[in-house]
């Protein structure tokens, strides 16, 4: 017979620590998600053909995403986007996108393992956030629809508005720098806990 592994969050032993904060803070890690780097000309005919396989036109405005179903397509340079989803298989989603653009010189790379994506929501978000961002994150600037690729405490993150509130962000980060993110966060949220 032969050996299973099975997937690990690298924050599966936070879940605990999360769920003790309080209400006013929500850290919940999205483990899992479906990520793939995709590079092509998005005024070309390989653009069209990603957008058809993704169901919406790829963001050309830097610092940008857009959403269709339960995925998101991140612009993360000129040509280079990071696409994100909760339910399609690494495998599945990498060959739709390659097959779609690689005979207009683009490419599609499954990178799943690379990140872990953390949500972060509740009436003291922006507090916790402006304690290791330097971006201006007030709703009226970071709107709906924004994402950038920046540091929160000293980790590289894709830090993602989903709301227009201020009150909910998506956290990509890579696997190797998610523990210390964690506990970056926990430490920033403490002082809106309900506990001393």
């Amino acid at each position: 017979m032969a050996d299973v592994l099975t997937p690990r969050s690298p924050l599966q032993s936070w879940r605990e620590r999360f769920a003790q904060l309080a209400p006013s803070v929500d850290i919940t890690e999205e483990p899992f998600t479906t990520m793939t780097t995709l590079w092509v000309d998005p005024s070309g005919p390989g653009g069209a053909a990603a957008a058809k396989v993704l169901g919406v036109d790829l963001p050309v405005t830097p610092c940008t995403y857009a959403t269709h179903s339960d995925s998101a397509v991140i612009w993360v340079g000129p040509e280079e986007w990071l696409v994100t989803s909760a339910s399609a298989s690494p495998v599945a989603q990498e060959h739709e996108l390659r097959s779609a653009v690689v005979a207009h010189g683009g490419s599609a790379t499954d990178v799943s393992g690379q990140r872990t994506t953390l949500r972060l929501r509740g009436p003291h978000t922006l507090d916790i956030l402006t304690k290791g961002c330097s971006l201006d994150l007030h709703p009226q600037v970071y709107t709906l629809g924004s994402a950038a690729q920046t540091a929160l405490g000293e980790a590289g993150v894709i830090l993602m508005a989903m709301d227009g509130t201020g009150t909910d962000y998506r956290i990509l980060v890579r696997s190797s720098f998610a523990r210390y993110l964690a506990d970056w966060l926990l430490d920033a949220a403490a002082e809106y806990t309900d506990t001393p």
